[in-house]
């Protein structure tokens, strides 16, 4: 059981781009405990039913569908796998490929049999590329954790020392520490003390170059973990401590604003709620400029901005899309043909149609694109929209 990112997103739809058959996704919603959980395995055993129908409606023969459906069925009965999960649910199935994600949010039973994986539900979750990340500091501990809007993980650090200690004794293995130390409580219980290290001459100012040495020892690691990325960082420490990584830091996303207080005595959960307030006034402010920025071109004619779904799918698998607005809760659909660059859109649901909604999303995602999953009263008046990088006269 995994929670959901945009990085393990992509990786799913990667793998449902390389089976050499169908696709299945399945939904539902779940129930952490009561009597309502004890359905939930049946409730999983009709979705699978569905999908074995569509799969014989797409000609594949029996012991194609039971190799595809017998991995998920082994989940029926195991009773750990139900004790421990969220409000909703998500499984998807392919050839050597089962994957469930928990759900922070109910959601309506779906079965999507097709070419991928049916991901559009699961944006809300990276609408946007919402992620960020949280440096804990403290003389005793390094964390880093990477967040989004409903999950918080602990990433492992490689090349990183974890405490001041550690970063000093690599200068120099001769060097002598004293440490007052007392027991430190639970982390989240509060009440502990942590080490603090007293150096040789004077010890206020010690102190602080023995602690920049140690950031700058840090900042290096971090540098070569998030060198890819241009998500928010923001600090959590101790007064104290926060200036002197600033002078450290070389990683251009750290936010000003920080967490203070010893995170040691803080849980990720808390770390991540504080951490979200700071944040998400980013995110919505990034998700109104691009609003703000397609109603300018869609009100200027530019070609550059367009709602018509037969052309965004194409757009987005030739990585001609910046940035896509999908509604949510709704399905558009139809078929693409690829090879000839025609979409065709079917009123209902039709054997071997996808959503062309997820469609245009998946591929947008897949070639670095940033989708935001909207209800409907927050899109432009559109079931779809898209911004391009390029038209596709420029192309040519």
């Amino acid at each position: 059981m995994s929670i959901i990112n945009l990085w393990k997103l992509q990786d799913l739809l990667s793998q449902g781009a390389q089976s050499s058959q169908v696709c299945i996704s399945l939904y539902m919603p779940t129930h952490p405990v009561g009597r309502a959980q004890q359905q939930d395995p049946i409730r999983l055993k009709n979705l699978l039913s569905q999908a074995q129908a569509e799969l014989e409606k797409r000609g594949l023969r029996h012991p194609e569908i039971n190799a595809l459906i017998e991995p998920a069925e082994k989940l029926l009965n195991d009773h750990s796998f139900w004790q421990h999960q969220d409000q909703g649910l998500a499984i998807f199935i392919a050839e050597q490929v089962l994957e469930s994600y928990q759900l922070p949010f109910s959601i309506d039973p779906l079965v999507v049999v097709a070419d991928n994986f049916h991901i559009k539900p699961l944006l809300p979750l990276v609408s946007g590329d919402e992620n960020f990340f949280i440096l804990a500091l403290s003389q005793n501990e390094i964390r880093l954790l990477h967040g989004d809007r409903m999950n918080i993980t602990e990433v492992e650090l490689e090349n990183v020392p974890t405490s001041l200690q550690e970063a000093l004794k690599m200068d120099d293995p001769e060097r002598q520490f004293q440490f007052h130390t007392a027991t430190a409580a639970p982390r989240g219980v509060g009440g502990g003390r942590p080490a603090i290290f007293h150096g040789h001459g004077n010890p206020d100012e010690q102190d602080k170059i023995d602690l920049l040495r140690y950031f700058q020892k840090v900042n290096r690691g971090m540098m070569d973990l998030l060198q890819n990325e241009q998500a928010p960082l923001v600090l959590a420490g101790v007064d104290y401590l926060l200036p002197i990584y600033r002078v450290a830091n070389d990683y251009p996303f750290l936010m000003d604003e920080s967490i203070t207080g010893n995170p040691e005595a803080q849980k990720e959960q808390e770390l991540h709620q504080s951490a979200w307030r700071l944040v998400s006034p980013i995110f919505q402010r990034n998700l109104h400029e691009s609003l703000d920025r397609y109603q300018e071109l869609v009100g200027s004619n530019n070609p550059l901005a367009s709602r018509q779904v037969e052309e965004i799918v194409p757009a987005a698998f030739h990585g001609r899309i910046s940035t896509l607005f999908v509604t949510l809760g709704t399905q558009i659909w139809g078929t693409y043909h690829q090879d000839q660059m025609v979409v065709e859109i079917h009123p209902d649901f039709q054997p071997g149609d996808q959503d062309l909604l997820d469609l245009a999303a998946t591929q947008t995602i897949l070639n670095g694109g940033k989708v935001y999953a909207l209800e409907p009263e927050q899109m432009p008046e559109a079931l779809i929209a898209a911004i391009f990088r390029y038209t596709y006269e420029s192309q040519q």
